[in-house]
């Protein structure tokens, strides 16, 4: 996978691709330790081992810093959601499964989800491109669900908006959860409900 510093700016060589390596693992690093508030540019930048001239150069603000850092974890589970796909019969299924293996990987460090999930909330239009990659890697591990065992087909604007909607009632369970406003038993009911929205197969 060609990695890009911003959407369609050149590719990063080795060196430069290494170096963004470690500014996203003292990132994770810190958010883990403290939340959002845990993460600032210049202990980001010491951590990391990089100028902080040069960290605002990769990353302008900590808002798109914490959102490549939520792509770099969505990776991550799509990766391990490829060598071990789920293997349950219906669409459907398949999905929610999905969705709460990311969400127990996300329970695992609250601290992390919080600062990953409110830059998301902040992001306004200089974080378009960011947010369009976390988009983009989620709407890609659904369709894999959906399809299964199957290469999936190119989606129709209707199937896009249905996974849309199962986007953001992920996305809102987490926060809810995360404000302990929802349990785990609620976020799964709101996930195989919404899931609903999938055509049987």
């Amino acid at each position: 996978m060609t990695t890009y510093t911003k959407a369609d700016r050149a590719p990063l060589t080795e060196r430069q691709e290494a170096r963004r390596r470690r500014i996203l693992r003292a990132t994770t690093q810190l958010a883990a330790r403290g939340g959002y508030e845990s993460v600032q540019m210049r202990e980001v930048a010491e951590l990391s081992e990089v100028a902080l001239g040069t960290l605002y150069r990769y990353f302008p603000s900590k808002v798109h810093l914490l959102v490549a850092t939520m792509y770099d974890q969505l990776d991550q589970l799509h990766s391990q959601l490829r060598r071990r796909p789920p293997k349950s019969a219906g669409a459907r299924e398949r999905v929610v499964d999905t969705l709460l293996r990311a969400f127990k990987g996300m329970q695992r460090e609250p601290h992390l989800t919080e600062a990953m999930m409110r830059a998301l909330q902040f992001a306004d239009r200089s974080v378009g491109a960011e947010v369009d990659t976390v988009s983009r890697e989620t709407t890609s591990m659904i369709l894999e669900a959906i399809s299964g065992d199957e290469p999936p087909n190119e989606p129709t604007t209707e199937e896009l908006a249905v996974i849309r909607v199962i986007t953001h009632t992920w996305h809102s369970s987490l926060i809810a959860w995360l404000n302990g406003r929802a349990s785990i038993a609620q976020v799964r009911t709101d996930i195989e409900t919404v899931c609903r929205l999938i055509p049987e197969d």
